[in-house]
């Protein structure tokens, strides 16, 4: 840290994990270049597909800062070492493009879906806070921040973390400026600067406690791998809050234009199956004759290449920033459907903002993720579930606990991937959960059902919102209990006789068309002693799309995308 020294610690003759991130910071696609290389071209002879003037050999040359921050699995795996070191623990990554560092891991942070938008983070237990600096583990960041707003000096976090001066000062750049919005009058200048740092109008509210006044659209620039020597040829965008838009003043083709919005970083329940069907819905778009604009911020996708899309916005997936993008691009429709929970937790905002959400409704979702709603709409059509109720409270959930009788399932509403989802034997097992899903602050209440050890049995269904295409029934080997993503699953079914099969397609068929859906649902159900009961109803594709669209031959992205924008399943030859 005190010198220029460096040495080699390693050489591997190959790609790694690192080279998707360095190819979508810069621009220069170092897989596509290498490949023609391996072929016999020479680097003055491959053209540079972003600018078509430059060539490979022409350096790339940055007018921005690229942030990458990591996801990690620690929500996960309550108890588990936060400890980091030579050891990966990482699942996925964010990528964030910025005209400064500060603004940079701020829309970092807030894109790590880590239920953050600034970088104050509460601690995550009561030691004093330089104890906790010399933790190197993933809140180090947070707590240096913390550290700076209590007055430690940029060379003492230094002296304890060995993290270069550069960085720290940059986070007490953000530190003096949080106390300067604290403390002083809002004017439109202070505002512009929050917007320049890297700070959403709900953070800015948060902050300095008034109300805005003041509103600015964000402003977009365009990659181009040539410091603005050369103009670029792919659209592919990052926000500033300059007075000229390149997106804005970008030729258009005049076709009509959908947002197609990505999943996210990569994390345990939420991986690439999402960017599969993100990007075949891309492609299907296209060939449709739609502009077809992704939002994204994981530079390990497909999604996140420059010529996926019509157009690439490099943004977190917030309201905000979702917002903005809505702003310059006019879309006659949002597909939430193919983005996991990441999208969908969107669906609300767009909804109240009169976005137009192409596929399931948000109300539909609504009535899906709703306890009751979605309770008397089982009751409507006596499709059986197990016994539960939803709770915000340890001693409602230990109430019901005894009401059903243990073994008791909890899950946090609105969540993928089973996180945070336990099957509890007894009191101080729910107690336990309770304490610990309350403390993370949660917004939605707890589902407690009874457990049953049955067989579980998954269907994607496609609806036009009149007939319903079910290519196949996939059943769980281990008892219910195990996650879907950690059990194997057999299709065709190995032991479903003709009668639950017809079951499991009459009960499909009426909650696809009684929640309005246009495209994917996702029905997980549960056979116990021969009696079929709903799990979960999930109006989004589902992590099985790419599983069961390669087994049974039939596109199921492609179909979805096509009913999405009206296209009739009968039309396409599955009426």
């Amino acid at each position: 840290p005190e010198s220029f020294e460096y040495c080699v610690i390693e050489v591997n003759p190959r790609v790694s994990r690192s080279s998707a991130l360095a190819s979508k910071a810069t621009g220069y696609p170092i897989a596509k270049v290498a490949a023609k290389i391996a072929l016999g071209y020479a680097l003055d002879e491959i053209k540079n597909a972003v600018t078509g003037k430059t060539y490979a050999s022409f350096e790339p040359a940055l007018d921005y800062v690229v942030v990458k921050i990591p996801k990690w699995p620690f929500d996960k795996f309550a108890g588990s070492s936060r400890k980091l070191g030579t050891q990966m623990k990482a699942t996925g990554e964010v990528m964030a493009i910025a005209e400064s560092f500060e603004s940079g891991i701020m829309k970092a942070v807030r894109g790590a879906e880590i239920s953050l938008d600034t970088l104050n983070a509460k601690p995550l237990d009561d030691s004093p806070v330089r104890e906790r600096l010399a933790r190197m583990d993933d809140r180090r960041i947070f707590t240096i921040f913390e550290a700076l707003k209590a007055g430690i000096s940029v060379d003492e976090i230094f002296d304890i973390t060995k993290i270069d001066r550069f960085f720290i000062s940059k986070l007490k750049n953000l530190a003096d400026f949080e106390y300067e919005l604290e403390c002083s009058p809002m004017s439109k200048e202070l505002y512009i600067k929050a917007k320049k740092y890297g700070y959403t109008d709900r953070a800015i509210k948060k902050i300095s406690g008034k109300e805005l006044d003041f509103d600015i659209c964000a402003s977009y620039k365009m990659v181009d791998t040539c410091g603005a020597e050369f103009d670029a040829q792919t659209p592919y965008f990052y926000s500033t809050y300059d007075s000229f838009c390149e997106a804005r003043s970008f030729a258009r083709s005049g076709k009509p234009v959908i947002m197609v919005l990505g999943s996210g970083p990569i994390r345990i329940g939420q991986g690439i199956e999402f960017d599969y069907s993100s990007v075949h819905c891309v492609w299907t778009l296209k060939k449709l004759g739609y502009d077809v604009v992704i939002v994204n911020n994981n530079p390990e996708t497909v999604s996140t290449d420059y010529d996926t899309a019509d157009r690439l916005y490099f943004e977190p997936l917030t309201p905000e920033d979702v917002m903005n993008i809505i702003k310059v691009e006019n879309p006659i429709g949002v597909v939430v459907a193919f983005g996991g929970q990441t999208a969908i937790k969107l669906t609300k905002f767009l909804d109240d903002n009169n976005i137009r959400i192409l596929g399931t409704s948000a109300q539909g979702i609504d009535t899906a993720e709703d306890r009751e709603k979605f309770d008397a709409l089982l009751e409507k059509f006596s499709i059986k579930r197990p016994k539960g109720t939803s709770v915000l409270t340890l001693s409602e959930a230990i109430d019901v606990g005894h009401t059903l009788g243990y073994p008791v399932l909890l899950r946090p509403s609105y969540v993928i991937g089973g996180q945070n989802m336990q099957i509890t034997h007894n009191d101080a097992e729910v107690e336990r959960y309770m304490k610990r899903i309350l403390a993370a602050g949660i917004e939605n209440p707890v589902l407690v059902d009874k457990y049953m050890p049955g067989s579980e049995v998954e269907v994607d269904v496609i609806s036009d919102g009149k007939d319903v295409l079910i290519p196949g029934i996939m059943q769980h080997i281990e008892r219910a209990g195990v996650h879907s993503g950690d059990s194997i699953a057999v299709y065709p079914p190995y032991g479903i006789n003709d009668k639950m099969t017809q079951k499991i397609v009459d009960c499909s068929t009426k909650l696809a068309l009684s929640l309005g859906t246009k495209g994917l649902v996702n029905i997980q159900y549960l056979i116990y002693n021969n009696e079929l009961y709903v799990i979960e109803v999930n109006p989004r594709a589902s992590r099985t799309i790419p599983y069961i669209s390669k087994v049974t031959g039939v596109p199921m992205v492609d179909i979805a995308s096509r009913v999405m924008t009206g296209e009739s399943l009968l039309s396409l030859g599955y009426g």
